[in-house]
């Protein structure tokens, strides 16, 4: 699947590590230069500096042949139009938008484009699950075509993992750490990387289920 990601915050930057983590191919498009500078390298997808609302742009990105589009700046109305730009001109089959001020939620609709509209305070679970119209949820998230899972867990005071590093942690065969987010950003694995309680793992498995990775790290 060919997904578009507008706006590299928090929520924007995990969508895309979690769909290309379940191998679909990601464009992640920011218009704050330095926060696409801080990413390269860090995450595996394309990243694109520039204003999504601009058509040229997103031509540039791929929109002629996203098959998702998912607008996650912090500003409703550049959402909507990206959302409007995304539908109405280059045909994407799938939009999704986030919603910042509860007062707007009313615009989001198939009339700027919009087929998901999701409240900011809509768990990362539901946002891609809605999304991508994947239906089979295994803890974070299924996607069936992928064949593989995407499971969070989080450290806690109380975890095994506490204090230890990341190489330290046996994981379940087939089991690799897609991300560690930190204080809020998201940062590259590290096999050297000490776990704090506080941190939110991001793992892709083939085989192992919630439960396995849960006794992994708890």
């Amino acid at each position: 699947m060919n997904v578009i990601v507008a706006g590299a915050g928090r929520l924007g930057t995990q969508i895309a590590q979690v769909l290309a983590a379940a191998r679909n191919e990601v464009t992640l498009i920011d218009v704050d230069d330095d926060r696409v500078a801080e990413l390269q390298g860090r995450i595996p997808v394309r990243l694109v500096a520039g204003d999504a609302c601009e058509p040229a742009l997103l031509e540039d990105a791929g929109a002629l042949t996203a098959d998702l589009v998912v607008a996650t700046t912090g500003d409703d109305e550049d959402n909507l139009v990206i959302s409007l730009l995304a539908k109405r001109q280059f045909s994407v089959s799938r939009v999704a938008a986030r919603i910042n001020d509860a007062d707007n939620a009313w615009l989001f609709d198939e009339r700027w484009g919009v087929d998901v509209a999701v409240p900011s305070a809509t768990p990362l679970i539901s946002l891609i699950e809605e999304a991508t119209g994947a239906t089979d949820t295994v803890a974070l998230l299924r996607l069936s075509k992928a064949g593989v899972d995407v499971i969070e867990t989080a450290i806690t005071p109380q975890s095994s993992a506490a204090g230890r590093a990341l190489g330290e942690v046996r994981l379940p065969e087939g089991t690799v750490v897609a991300t560690i987010i930190r204080e809020g950003r998201p940062t590259v694995p590290d096999p050297a990387t000490r776990l704090r309680p506080g941190d939110e793992l991001l793992l892709v498995s083939h085989t192992a289920t919630e439960r396995e990775i849960h006794a992994a790290f708890q």
